[in-house]
Order: structure tokens, then C-alpha cells, then sequence
């Protein structure tokens, strides 16, 4: 007995609260219809609309179905977005369904059923066009992104050329007016044009001089026992021969001094009366046709006081050997009893220049100077060994377009008027590349 006594309760409870509920439900549909009739204001009247929705499971009335078509279908244009506009024209499509479901066919003339059938139509018309602008925002989504993905490709297409046009190096240094500079490379010296042509590759020369458009690289920075020589002037090069071909008794060329204009090397090899004077042009050893005749001006004019058999001079009271010619007049001159280089006679005036307080080292003569050593300054001499204005490097400056850019990857990369450059390949600015693709 007490078992259907709860029974009841509860299902006089339930009818209680599904009365009430549809009493809410009725009080917002009731202030929707208000707000439309005296404002005519949808947004509101839609937000009355779903508060009754929360409170009733299944529409019954078709006005109230008419009624929800309605707000929705007024009120989908003021949504941000286009799909948010689209899911209010879905529940417009909706209710108007549910309001033809609910009329059964019935009142077909009426104005009700007509102004639904007309909004029915709003309805679905917008609901293709919405569709046909999400489509199309697909669409141009989907174009751009393969667009991009090109574009991609296409950048790494552009940064694989690149690399394959940059080189490595540790360093470049200036071009000369022959379009040529010395690079280092893994602690070698090496030669390069501004195309970035490796003339000569960098991997046996530790060291290089340059000057007046040639450049001697040394297989080692002090006392080398290879030398090579490049002519940037005619692109002739070739190795000097060995040091041991002047001077059996000599192992290395010693002090090289820079090379000339007009070819001439100088060089000071150890073990040796005599400096190592080469004409590069000619590829071919300086050195003093006839002594004898030289030696007998030089005591006729008193630039010496005496000569011997054995290629010895007598300067005041001390004897030397003599040793060579580095043309212009001036004579390095050597010790009898070992090889120290005691200094150089200035023939032009009989001057003596000590090594030990003058000048050390003395190089080839052009242009009426000589590149000379006092120490580790390094300055410029004229015949009498008076120190002038630094020589001109015939060897020129640059007036090419090439600029040296070193990249991130520690590589440099020549352009020219923005165009990277390799030998004979080439490849134009990124935007220019990506833009032949596009247009």
C-alpha cells in the first residue's frame, strides 16, 4: 500500500514539475512575442526565445516554431563569422521545418503558412550562399596553402643553389685591378677572381706576398724552401726553381722581399755569398754578367777600395764578398769568414749601409725605389738608401662590381649587381627568382 502511495507522489510531482516548466517556458515565449509587437526587436526576442527552449523538450505550437524560425533567421547576419552565421540559419531552417511538421498540410492559403513558406525560402537561398562564401574561403585556403607549400619549395630550391655557389674560406682579401685576391683557406694561402674562380687552390702556401700585380706564395712563412709565383697581370704562373739550383749549400730562400714590376725577386737563402735575384717575367736567375768589368768601374769610381780573384771587396779597411746586384747600383755585401749579410753598397755614391744599423734586407729595384727592412719596419729606399714616399702597388685597386659577402654558415658568396656569382653559374635575388615562378 505504502509502495503505491510513493508511486503516485511521484508522478504527481513529475506533472507538477513539467507544469511548471511549461508555465516558465510560456511566460518567455509570451515576453518574445511583446518584445517583437511593441520594438520589433529580435535579438532580444531571440534571447527570451532560448531561455524558453531551456525549459521545454519538444515544440507543440507551431506559432512557437514560427516564432523561433523567425529571431533566428533576423538575427544571423549580426554574427561575427560566417559559420556562426551559418548554425543560426540552420536553426532557422529548424523551427520553419517544425512549423510545417506541426501545420500537418493544413491552411495552406493562410498568411501564417505563406509568410513561413516565403521566410522558408530566405532561409534556405542564404543558407547556399553562406555556404557558397565558406566553399570559396576553403577553397582560396586550400590554393594558398599549396601556394605557400610551392613557394616553400621553391625558397629551398633557391637556398640549395645558393650553397652550391658559395665557398669556403677563412678569409678574402681585396681584389686588384685585375680582378684577382689572395684567400685563406684551413691556414693556407690561395688565389681567387672576383667571379670566385679559384685560380690557385688553398692548400699548400702558408704564406703570400703581393705587389705590383704579382704574388709569391711561400710553402712557409719564414725561411720557405718553395716559392711559386702568379702573374695577375698575364695569369702566368709556375714554381721557382729549387734554392738548392742557385747555392748547393743552401736549404731554404730566407727572407723574401715583395716581388717588382718589372719581375724582380729577391730573396736572402741562408749559407750563401749572395743574394737570389729572379726575373720572373723571363722565368730565369739575375746575376752579374761580367764581375770582373763591374768590379774595376767600382774601384775606378772608388766605390771600393780593391777586388780579388775569389769575388772579394775592400771597403775602407774590411773585406766582404760580394754579393750580387738588386739593380739600381746597390750590392748586398756578405762576411769573409761566415754567411751574415754585413750590408749593401750604394754604387751611386760609394756608400756603405751597415746591416747591423741600417737596413737588413733590401729588395728588387723599380720605379727608382726599393722596398727595404730596418728591424720590422718596413719602408722605402732610393739608390743611396734614403728613405722615401712607399711605392705605388702597380698591382692597382678594383673597379669591378663583386662584393665578398661572408653568409651565416661561416661560406662566402660573391654577388654582382646583386647577382650571385661562381665561375659560370649564377642565380638572381630570392625575390626575383620566386617571382619568375609566379608571374
Amino acid at each position: 500500500m505504502k509502495k503505491i502511495v510513493i508511486v503516485v507522489c511521484l508522478l504527481a510531482f513529475g506533472v507538477t514539475e513539467a507544469q511548471t516548466n511549461k508555465d516558465i517556458a510560456n511566460v518567455y515565449i509570451r515576453k518574445a512575442n511583446e518584445v517583437l509587437t511593441e520594438s520589433i526587436d529580435f535579438e532580444t526576442a531571440l534571447t527570451m526565445f532560448q531561455k524558453a527552449m531551456k525549459y521545454t523538450d519538444t515544440i507543440s505550437d507551431k506559432k512557437i516554431a514560427s516564432l523561433g524560425a523567425s529571431v533566428y533567421f533576423e538575427t544571423y547576419h549580426k554574427q561575427p563569422t560566417l559559420k556562426e552565421q551559418l548554425a543560426f540559419l540552420e536553426k532557422a531552417k529548424y523551427y520553419s521545418k517544425q512549423y510545417f511538421d506541426l501545420n500537418n498540410g493544413k491552411n495552406k492559403n493562410s498568411e501564417d503558412f505563406i509568410n513561413n513558406s516565403d521566410n522558408y525560402v530566405f532561409i534556405l537561398e542564404n543558407i547556399d550562399s553562406i555556404n557558397a562564401k565558406l566553399e570559396k574561403i576553403e577553397a582560396d585556403r586550400i590554393k594558398k596553402e599549396k601556394e605557400l607549400r610551392r613557394i616553400d619549395s621553391l625558397k629551398t630550391v633557391w637556398v640549395n643553389k645558393s650553397n652550391e655557389l658559395s665557398f669556403k674560406a677563412d678569409s678574402i682579401y681585396k681584389f686588384n685591378k685585375n680582378n684577382v685576391a689572395l684567400y685563406t683557406n684551413d691556414g693556407y694561402f690561395g688565389l681567387l677572381n672576383d667571379k670566385g674562380e679559384v685560380l690557385l687552390k688553398a692548400n699548400e702556401y702558408e704564406d703570400a706576398i703581393s705587389f705590383d700585380g704579382f704574388v709569391i706564395f711561400k710553402n712557409k712563412a719564414i725561411n720557405p724552401t718553395k716559392l711559386f709565383s702568379y702573374n695577375t697581370n698575364n695569369h702566368v704562373s709556375f714554381q721557382l726553381p729549387s734554392i738548392s739550383d742557385f747555392n748547393t749549400l743552401s736549404t731554404h730562400y730566407g727572407k723574401v722581399m715583395l716581388p717588382r714590376g718589372n719581375g724582380r725577386l729577391v730573396t736572402y737563402p741562408n749559407n750563401t755569398h749572395s743574394a737570389f735575384v729572379y726575373d720572373l717575367n723571363v722565368k730565369k736567375m739575375i746575376k752579374v754578367a761580367n764581375l770582373e768589368n763591374l768590379l774595376k768601374r767600382l774601384e775606378k769610381f772608388e766605390a771600393i777600395r780593391k777586388y780579388n780573384k775569389d769575388e772579394q771587396v775592400k771597403i775602407d779597411k774590411e773585406w766582404y764578398n760580394f754579393g750580387g746586384h738588386l739593380g739600381g747600383g746597390i750590392h748586398p755585401l756578405y762576411g769573409i769568414e761566415d754567411y751574415n749579410l754585413k750590408g749593401f753598397l750604394c754604387s751611386i755614391d760609394g756608400k756603405f749601409i751597415n746591416a747591423s744599423s741600417g737596413y737588413q734586407y733590401i729588395g728588387g729595384f723599380h720605379n727608382n725605389k726599393y722596398q727595404a727592412y730596418k728591424g720590422t719596419e718596413v719602408l722605402w729606399v732610393n739608390q743611396n738608401g734614403t728613405k722615401v714616399s712607399t711605392a705605388k702597388d702597380e698591382g692597382g685597386k678594383y673597379t669591378g662590381n663583386s662584393v665578398v659577402s661572408k653568409l651565416e654558415n661561416g661560406k662566402y658568396q660573391i654577388t654582382k649587381d646583386g647577382i650571385i656569382v661562381l665561375g659560370k653559374e649564377s642565380l638572381e635575388k630570392m625575390v626575383d627568382f620566386l617571382r619568375s615562378f609566379t608571374e
